[in-house]
């Protein structure tokens, strides 16, 4: 990586240490330089040692003289820094095996299931291709994006509010912990050869998929206290999301296979979960539409995509300001190597929401209904008589939502276990 390359078109040597590059004459020439591959001559950029006549160090590790730019990690600096492409590299748009194959299980899936897709669909006039889009039977449209490499945070929030605009779901594939999409729209983490892929093997989720946990703050509970300190225990009911493997009981992994056919038909929908010590951080997630319904009645309120500003803490560029490095330092260890990727996907808890204190009982009457009155109250909420109960905090109906044991209650927001 360098803090210098060559113009191959302009015949201009661009500092990227510098704000105006060492032009202020050209004040599209960040524009240019940081265009995707696909998107411009893949000899664009060159490297300085090499334009110079001098050592080319990549040239000996399987990389190329020509360059991108991208944003490094130097400490808590965000420098600009070319890296020399591989030589493998093509002109025209060329995927990755893995990327293919990921691209093709989801089109395969979606057509065993009976459900149209089609793949490599411009939206937003032609000013993005989303990799595969999956229709419902009820028209809901779920845009695939396979991204296995490397995109920024306000690519992601664009592309994303472009498919929203253009009525389609998006649904974002990664397979690194680190990637930068994770938590900014709704995701999905794969992480499985091409070869398995194109074998047919099952592609397991492993992050971006949570279900939702609620339960009573008492001793006997087998998970702790979200608002308390160390092992005490408050009496309050909690809710929060948890990935398969940590929910009580365990669940079973969700696999993209299932997520094809689930989001299509709104079995599986997305969501996003403001952080409560943050308004602007959260996190995006797939998640089952029972389990998204009881958490809009429990949190009182609906939480769609977030607006993000043009430009994250991600993308803010760091300009130290010096002199062009004209080593060829590709392969080598020292300053210029940027600091290893935070990770994103941890698989822990989002930090949950406990629910306001329950009435104390007895301070209202309880409610008495007749048999009649409540075959008419189960009618009204599509749940079996057995379902329904009376609240011990306001005496409200209390019903059941989806295949959860516990009963809610909309007036006073009090959970009770049902059987």
């Amino acid at each position: 990586m360098a803090n210098g390359v060559w113009h191959t078109r302009y015949g201009i040597e661009i500092n990227l240490s510098l704000p105006d590059l060492g032009h202020p004459g050209r004040p599209e020439l960040l524009r240019e330089i940081t265009a995707s591959i696909t998107d411009r001559d893949p000899q664009l950029l060159e490297c300085l040692a090499h334009h110079e006549g001098r050592e080319c160090q990549s040239e000996a590790g399987g990389k190329s003289p020509w360059m991108f730019i991208r944003r490094g990690r130097v400490g808590g600096r965000r420098p600009l820094v070319a890296s020399h492409l591989p030589v493998t590299h093509k002109p025209t748009p060329a995927e990755s095996a893995q990327h293919k194959a990921t691209k093709e299980r989801v089109v395969e899936t979606a057509a065993r299931y009976g459900l149209d897709s089609e793949a490599e669909v411009p939206v937003a006039d032609r000013r993005s291709v989303t990799d595969a889009v999956v229709a419902g039977p009820s028209g809901i449209r779920i845009g695939w994006e396979i991204q296995y490499h490397h995109i920024s945070p306000s690519s992601v929030h664009r592309r994303s509010v472009n498919a929203v605009e253009n009525g389609i779901t998006p649904l974002w594939v990664a397979k690194d912990r680190t990637a930068s999409l994770i938590d900014r729209a709704p995701w999905a983490r794969v992480d499985l050869p091409w070869k398995d892929i194109a074998d047919g093997k099952e592609m397991v989720i492993r992050g971006g998929y949570r279900h939702l946990q609620v339960w009573k703050c008492i001793p006997s509970s087998d998970r702790h206290c979200l608002v308390g300190e160390g092992a005490g225990h408050c009496g309050a009911i909690h809710a929060d999301w948890f990935v398969p493997a940590l929910c009580v009981p365990e669940k079973k992994p969700v696999h993209i296979e299932d997520l094809v056919l689930q989001s299509a038909t709104g079995e599986s929908v997305p969501v996003y979960v403001p952080s409560r010590g943050n308004g602007r951080a959260g996190r995006h997630m797939w998640v089952s539409a029972d389990d998204r319904m009881l958490w809009e009645e429990i949190v009182g309120e609906r939480s769609p995509l977030p607006p993000a500003s043009a430009e994250e803490d991600d993308d803010v560029i760091t300009f130290a300001e010096q002199e062009i490095d004209r080593t060829c330092r590709a392969g080598e260890e020292g300053w210029f190597v940027s600091d290893a990727r935070p990770l994103r996907d941890l698989g822990q808890p989002t930090g949950g929401f406990t629910l306001p204190a329950m009435p104390v009982q007895g301070s209202h009457k309880a409610m008495r209904i007749t048999p009649v009155e409540r075959a008419a109250a189960s009618v009204a909420l599509g749940c079996p008589t057995w379902e329904l109960g009376p609240c011990a905090g306001c005496g409200q109906l209390m019903h059941r939502y989806g295949r959860y044991a516990a009963m809610y209650c909309r007036v006073c927001r009090a959970v009770r276990n049902g059987r």
